[in-house]
């Protein structure tokens, strides 16, 4: 359909006071032109849904806030005699779009978005300072054959565009992988030989320790060596020993004690069955018997018979 140039920008429109936007409904239009308005009303817009045909024509928007294309419902947007200059990035999140007019704004490109409007049929981007191979691609829009033609050539320009992105990012993020794949496997490297040079410090430390103990143990023996009379090396007291040792220190005094006792009594016995009136009891008769065979047994020791005999009385 041939743009219609008959809508006029009012110098300072101003909305009709008292009518909202349910007011302005007409079945499923709502128009909005020459109303002046820099930012459409979006929360209010998304609170009517059977507003499916919106006209935004010869107002004062220069963009449009990313929340419009949350109006997913919109089937025709009218946003010509504008000051756009650019749509938003996610555009193409309008999929219901069957109609848009663009005509007479300022915008250069098209959001790589664009590409999702699968459903658009007719498309208006005469009078925008296109980039020149969109401009080629968009071509006229005098008549519905070239406006429904604009719409499809666009899109399918828009989706060349997209597959190049997706593939040039699809490279990009084979890239980032490779490189991360790099960084760990250099970072394992990094963290193998690390470990290897631990292990081989740890391996170097417990030889040279190991070679400490033999040389100590080895100077230790030299000493003990040089220590023995004969250069023969003493067995090493157990832990035993001492105790045993002590033990034997403590048992000796009193068998001295006891063998003490035991002659003390043998020489009290002899004193008395020698040099009392007992000595014609049997048992003092034994004694001085045995005593004089030990006498006997020992005249070969003067000594031990001088001091035998000094144990006789008169």
């Amino acid at each position: 359909m041939p743009k219609n140039s008959g809508k006029q920008a009012s110098p300072t429109p101003t909305p009709t006071p008292g009518i909202g936007l349910r007011e302005r409904l007409d079945g499923h239009e709502l128009d909005l032109s020459l109303s002046g308005i820099s930012e459409p009303p979006v929360r209010e817009l998304a609170a009517l849904p059977k507003a499916t045909i919106l006209d935004l024509s010869c107002n004062c928007l220069i963009t449009l806030p990313p929340e419009f294309c949350s109006l997913t419902h919109l089937i025709k947007l009218d946003l010509s005699k504008n000051q756009l200059q650019e749509l938003p990035s996610d555009f193409g999140r309008l999929i219901n779009l069957q109609h848009l007019d663009l005509y007479n704004n300022k915008l250069i490109n098209l959001p790589v978005s664009f590409a999702q409007l699968k459903n658009l049929k007719w498309l208006d981007l005469k009078g925008n300072p296109l980039d020149s191979t969109l401009k080629k691609v968009a071509g006229d829009c005098l008549d519905e054959k070239q406006c429904r033609q604009s719409a499809a050539n666009v899109l399918r320009y828009m989706k060349t565009i997209q597959s190049d992105q997706d593939r040039e990012k699809q490279r990009r993020l084979q890239v980032e992988r490779e490189m991360e794949k790099r960084r760990e496997a250099e970072l394992q490297a990094k963290e193998a030989r690390e470990r290897e040079q631990r292990k081989r410090e740890k391996m170097e430390e417990k030889e040279r320790r190991r070679r400490e103990y033999d040389a100590q143990k080895l100077q230790r023996s030299s000493e003990a060596k040089e220590q023995s009379p004969d250069g023969v090396l003493e067995k090493p007291a157990t832990a035993a020993s001492p105790a045993k040792s002590q033990k034997t220190r403590s048992v000796c005094p009193v068998l001295l004690k006891v063998l003490f006792l035991l002659l003390l009594c043998l020489f009290t016995m002899v004193v008395m069955c020698r040099g009392t009136q007992l000595a014609h009891e049997q048992l003092c008769s034994t004694v001085n018997h045995l005593y004089e065979d030990a006498l006997n047994a020992l005249q070969g020791n003067k000594v031990l018979q001088h001091i035998l005999r000094s144990l006789q009385f008169p």
